[in-house]
């Protein structure tokens, strides 16, 4: 009996497991301020995300696009922001039942940030960026594009 409850129970949980690695936010997500569209797509066995809305796609004084002009790397400053990945290397953790160890950039200051992503439903996610400890960080809060 303990037998058949031991494997009841390992096969619960590896199918769990599965169930929720199935469930890939893959997809265009609008950001929590409303000004920005991501789009999440596979990366190789990953996730990364790249920049394809811009609520105010072009600098308000010139009318050109908009760049990455806060890039630390000067060479890149004039990168449009259009089609940029913002979103890097989201392996999933399936013991934590969410993507970690990316990177995450922020063109509007030009740093760059670790990152974790969990999926909260389907239409809903958590980006979390961080400086050393997940403890300490921002957490932003993306709505799916339908």
């Amino acid at each position: 009996m303990k037998t058949l409850l031991l494997g009841l129970l390992l096969f619960l949980a590896c199918s769990f497991g599965a169930v929720a690695q199935t469930v890939v936010p893959i997809g265009i997500w609008a950001d929590d301020t409303g000004e920005t569209h991501i789009e999440i797509y596979r990366c190789g066995d990953k996730l990364c995300g790249r920049l394809v809305w811009l609520r105010e796609p072009q600098e308000t004084n010139t009318g050109r696009p908009k760049t990455d002009l806060r890039n630390p790397d000067p060479g890149k400053r004039t990168q449009l922001l259009h089609h940029l990945t913002v979103l890097h290397s989201l392996r999933y953790n399936a013991g934590a039942d969410r993507w970690e160890d990316g990177e995450i950039y922020d063109p509007q200051n030009g740093r760059t940030y670790s990152c974790y992503l969990s999926l909260i439903n389907k239409d809903k996610v958590e980006v979390k960026g961080y400086i050393g400890f997940a403890l300490i960080g921002r957490s932003h809060y993306w709505s799916r594009v339908r």
